[in-house]
């Protein structure tokens, strides 16, 4: 059966990968499939999060329209600056930092 949000391409000549793309469809990670076996990779595929449709054409839940999409990394604290260190000026929370 069909997965929602994965797509297959055939690329004749080339090892077979997962690849894994954040919603801006930056690469995040490549998987070899070439050693596993078609139950290895549909288990795989599962355990990644992708939602398994009945039909090609059924609907997908709402809260498994994004999926398997994984939360955004988050950054580390801010550094509180030091007497020798230039650091930019404080922002409100919700200002860009390009802004």
């Amino acid at each position: 059966p069909p997965s929602h949000n994965l797509e297959m391409k055939h690329l004749p000549g080339a090892d077979p990968e997962l690849v894994l793309l954040s919603h801006q469809y930056k690469e995040l990670e490549r998987i070899p499939l070439s050693d596993m076996t078609r139950e290895e990779i549909n288990q795989l595929v599962q355990e990644l999060g992708f939602y398994r449709k009945e039909t090609p054409d059924a609907p997908v839940p709402e809260e498994f329209q994004f999926a398997p999409a994984r939360p955004l990394p988050t950054l580390p604290p801010p550094q509180a600056p030091t007497a020798d260190s230039k650091t930019p000026p404080e922002r409100d929370e919700g200002e860009h930092p390009d802004l």
